[in-house]
């Protein structure tokens, strides 16, 4: 494991009543006794970085235990998201991973409601291997490579996440007293019969969706998916895209198929498939054997095809999809490909399609019981509370973007309450702000992803010892789970780095004020971060008086930004890539994008 240096450390654990306790660590011995209970704990005083170690406990022996920094890694899917799903980008890093110095420990992933739990029912600390990485959060990984690699201590990080989860249920009852919706909620949920009644019913419900959708599926009972079916009555389409734009919007299944020509000795070798992202589930068959399947829409396609499955001359790709609900499709702008000893045939553009089965009612939805209010923390954060660490970081708030308004109260009251149960009101506490997503909006709209970037921003301006990694540029606008998590997992590596007092520069241009001149509005920002790139700049709209946004000319002049529009004269408010994927520029000369932000008084 790794444990915290510079602090004072608790050792804690359970033995019989009374039991006198031991504990032998770096030539000094510690002693206790358990109490009626059996519980006991002692505390170690501050330590350096160093190691390997070795701890005694009574006949208990610990190994290999380093002193460093631990950090916990919490949040949604894209905290989650591990290296394996990052591929793409990062083959090389994972092949080369090896070191001793980064150390991870996953938190399972489980709810309670009814009682903080003390105590978790699995997990283990893991260093860093190419096997082991595979497993470990990406943005925590390169957050923590980048410290191990700047200060040259070990790094822990305890990952405890958990995909779709809201801030809410990463908050105790006390700490949701002014949100009476949510305690009522969690209050429900103490109810087991509840729980398994619920989960019960929508599996039986599940079921007899799919049993009737594969009944009426003609595709499923005709096996479509045999190289030899005859598709010549098909229709055709090009893909990526939605078949429900030929069609018109229904759920069901849709059947695929692609023929290629592959060259001699393609029936000796192994391949890759990529067939990018689709919505929702696809069953995938190359001439007529099963190469794959993914359950939902989020996940990329990536199937393996072994050795005997690929012939040479004409293949057959098969791809049975089930939308269950929303537009169906196969996502544009994402890699469709067979690669062959690094050849890649491309598989966009013509594909023949035929209709499965129509369901007359979309798949039943599911109600996400572990992401209920109170249930993340009661079993995933409070059993971490004696385990002394240096700071949080923080990705997560997709799931809050339905109510935005409330996220920034939210956040810092779930920042005081971590804080409290670690007895240190002073633990850093970095923010990832939510990437961009999603289309691109000809005009200034509202965006609830703007709303919560803004309460993000607020958080990290007005709760003391929190820092704001930026994201605007890293996103991709047709992946919620986008994959560079290394520019994500620098940039919180740079906030820590900040409080360490290191002379950085950590953020890109932090706004602080405007003021009017004529018709035109002119942006100061906070000294330190306003060395700001020079020249025209896009992503500004500047607001009328009548209340009314529009696209607004800008341009960086020295440190200051001047925003305009000539049919605006009397401008009140300046907005900057207020959009779910704007396209703003605006950067300091470090190379740090400046946060979306308003000039409105929140």
């Amino acid at each position: 494991m790794i444990l915290q240096r510079n602090q004072d450390l608790k050792i804690w654990g359970y033995a019989d009543a009374g039991e006198k306790i031991t504990v032998k660590f770096i030539n000094k011995a510690y002693h206790t006794t358990a109490d009626q209970n059996g519980n006991w704990s002692l505390m170690l005083p501050k330590l350096n970085a160093g190691g390997p170690y070795t701890m005694t406990i009574n006949e208990i022996t610990l190994k290999d235990i380093l002193i460093g920094d631990v950090w916990v890694a919490s949040g949604q899917s894209n905290m989650e998201l591990p290296m394996r799903r990052l591929t793409p980008l990062y083959e090389n890093e994972i092949k080369n991973a090896n070191n001793q110095n980064i150390r991870f420990f996953t938190v399972p992933q489980k709810y309670n409601f009814k009682a903080p739990q003390s105590d978790l029912d699995g997990g283990k600390w893991e260093s860093t291997n190419p096997q082991t990485i595979l497993d470990f959060s990406g943005v925590a990984y390169f957050f923590a490579k980048e410290l191990n690699e700047k200060n040259k201590v070990p790094v822990g990080i305890i990952h405890t996440s958990l995909g779709g989860s809201p801030v809410q249920a990463w908050m105790d009852e006390k700490s949701l007293k002014k949100y009476p919706e949510y305690l009522a909620e969690a209050e429900k949920w103490k109810n087991d019969d509840l729980i398994l009644s619920t989960e019960s019913q929508e599996r039986s419900l599940s079921k007899a969706w799919y049993a009737e959708l594969d009944q009426s599926d003609i595709g499923f009972n005709q096996h479509w998916e045999k190289d030899n079916t005859n598709d010549s009555g098909w229709k055709t389409i090009m893909l990526p895209g939605s078949w429900e734009d030929q069609e018109g919007p229904f759920d069901g299944s849709v059947w695929f198929r692609k023929e290629i020509i592959l060259p001699k000795g393609a029936d000796q070798k192994t391949a890759f498939l990529n067939l990018g992202r689709i919505k929702d589930a696809d069953i995938t068959y190359i001439n007529g054997i099963k190469v794959g399947n993914v359950t939902y829409e989020y996940p990329p396609r990536w199937y393996d095809i072994p050795k005997g499955v690929l012939k040479e001359g004409k293949n057959i790709i098969t791809v049975r999809v089930i939308n269950g609900s929303g537009k169906g499709q196969f996502i544009a702008d994402k890699p469709y490909y067979l690669e062959i000893d690094g050849q890649k045939t491309d598989l966009k553009g013509e594909w023949k399609y035929k209709t499965g089965a129509k369901m007359e009612k979309m798949a039943p939805g599911q109600t996400f019981i572990r992401w209920k209010p109170i249930g993340l923390y009661n079993a995933m954060i409070n059993p971490l509370i004696n385990y002394k660490i240096k700071g949080f970081i923080w990705y997560q708030g997709e799931s809050n973007t339905g109510k935005p308004k409330e996220y920034r109260d939210l956040l810092s009251t779930m920042i005081s309450l971590w804080r409290s149960k670690w007895n240190k009101n002073d633990l850093p506490f970095f923010i990832v702000q939510l990437a961009n997503f999603m289309e691109r909006k000809d005009e200034p709209i509202e965006s609830n992803w703007a709303e919560l970037r803004e309460q993000q921003r607020q958080v990290s301006l007005n709760v003391p010892y929190t820092g704001l990694a930026v994201a605007i540029d890293s996103g991709e606008w047709n992946d919620i789970h986008p994959l560079n998590k290394k520019t994500v997992g620098d940039r919180l590596a740079l906030q820590a780095l900040k409080t360490e007092g290191k002379k950085i520069i950590a953020d890109g241009p932090v706004y602080q004020s405007m003021k009017t001149e004529g018709n035109a509005i002119i942006l100061s920002f906070k000294p330190g971060t306003d060395d700001l790139v020079q020249g025209e700049l896009t992503g500004f709209a500047i607001q009328q008086k009548d209340g009314r946004y529009q696209w607004a000319k800008a341009e960086a002049k020295g440190n200051k930004v001047i925003v305009w529009n000539d049919q605006v004269t009397n401008p009140v408010n300046v907005r900057y890539d207020w959009a779910d994927n704007p396209d703003g520029n605006l950067k300091n000369t470090s190379g740090l994008p400046a946060s979306p932000f308003t000039t409105e008084k929140n």
